[in-house]
């Protein structure tokens, strides 16, 4: 019932707004009719009628002038007193005192009160009313009252409407900007992903492709050998992108069944990059958790397969690299070294190991890269899983990820 309260004086309010000049003139006529009950037989009742209707007008124009229409209606009833003219006008300054307390400070309000007050004492002296002065005064003064806090109260409420308004406006704002930081950061990961898939794969396919080239005349059989390899690398390449694409895209026929790669597949990647030129050593020490993470294992894999990536582009003619992988706990260690004698250009690297980085910071870890002393080049990652509840630490903000 309450609520229901509030929705129709809200709606009531708001009919009111949009129809301002329209319930200033039913005030304006309501005063000026009321005070026109006895129509005016004499010059007294003339001059009270003519009163009436000057204290009444100036509310037309209350909303854009509070405080001048306040000041003007009381200058017309000093006028009317000094003639000696009581006129029923004057509860246009009842009106008048609740516009300033609607629309102006408190100090304002408090001003235009103690004039009306002022007024109500004169009045009361001048003209001898049939009822007891003090009841009078004290009768009138409530009037006085009642019209300033029912303006304050209306101020007070408009500034609060104004401020839910605000903030809904500014939490749909926010919920915008989520939503695009949101669509950002999976724009961004997608592109991550793309770009592991695609130049992983696609140098697996430069070099079984080169391989065949050179062994065409000399050995039809190994080049027939090596495009087969190209054409199922091209395969899971394209399989994986449409898995991928298959959370942009719900059309895409067992896009979102497939799983993603994890440490399991790190076998599958190894022999593929062998079959593509490039012996891979892999070993592994230590105890994996009972239950490793799905995240954790799509950033190991992620990462390895970067670094090999690197190392089929840049490795050079008798390249030969080395994974290990140390787990301690919940902790994981790697380390992926190429012994080739060509440098990665910083250009070329940039990409894929701020991409390392930033999986490795999903789980609390960090990636360091680099060439060797005696030539070649190293990657190490370390990565936390977290064991409480499976679940890795919230992605940290790109600040706290080193570039």
């Amino acid at each position: 019932m309450v609520a229901r309260a509030n929705a129709l004086l809200t709606q009531l309010w708001a009919w009111c707004r949009e129809r301002r000049w329209t319930i200033d003139a039913l005030i304006v006529i309501a005063i000026v009719g009321l005070g026109s009950v006895r129509a005016p037989d004499s010059l007294h009742d003339l001059a009270a009628w003519s009163f009436t209707l000057a204290l009444a007008l100036p509310l037309m124009w209350r909303t854009q002038y509070p405080v001048g229409v306040f000041a003007g209606i009381a200058a017309i009833a000093a006028w009317q007193w000094a003639l000696d003219v009581r006129a029923f006008g004057d509860a246009a300054l009842l009106v008048a005192l609740y516009t300033v307390a609607a629309k102006r400070p408190v100090r304002v309000t408090l001003a235009a009160a103690a004039v009306l007050e002022f007024g109500i004492v004169i009045a009361i002296a001048r003209w001898h009313f049939d009822f007891d002065p003090v009841d009078m005064a004290v009768a009138l003064s409530g009037l006085v009252v009642a019209a300033a806090v029912l303006g304050v109260n209306v101020q007070n409420r408009q500034a609060l409407l104004a401020s839910l308004e605000e903030r809904a406006a500014r939490l749909e704002a926010e919920r915008d900007q989520q939503g695009r930081l949101s669509a950002a950061a999976e724009r961004a990961r997608i592109a991550r992903e793309m770009h592991d898939i695609v130049a992983h794969n696609l140098s697996v396919m430069i070099a079984l492709a080169d391989g065949a080239t050179y062994a065409l005349k000399d050995a039809p059989d190994r080049s027939e050998e090596a495009m087969r390899k190209a054409s199922s690398t091209g395969r899971r390449a394209l399989t994986e992108m449409r898995r991928l694409l298959g959370v942009l895209r719900e059309d895409e026929p067992g896009g979102e069944r497939t799983p993603q790669p994890g440490i399991d597949q790190l076998d599958a990647l190894v022999d593929q990059v062998r079959s593509a030129g490039l012996p891979t050593t892999y070993r592994v020490t230590g105890t994996p958790p009972e239950e490793p993470s799905a995240g954790l294992g799509l950033a190991v894999y992620r990462i390895v397969q970067e670094a090999l990536t690197n190392a089929l582009k840049h490795g050079g003619p008798g390249a030969e690299a080395t994974i290990s992988a140390s787990w301690d706990g919940p902790r994981l260690d790697l380390q992926i070294t190429n012994t080739g004698q060509i440098t990665p250009p910083a250009g070329d690297t940039g990409g894929g190991l701020r991409g390392m980085r930033e999986r490795a910071a999903v789980y609390d870890g960090t990636v360091e890269a680099g060439p060797l002393p005696e030539g070649g080049w190293q990657v190490v990652a370390t990565l936390v899983q977290d064991t409480a509840d499976g679940v890795a630490p919230i992605l940290r903000s790109p600040a706290e990820v080193r570039p």
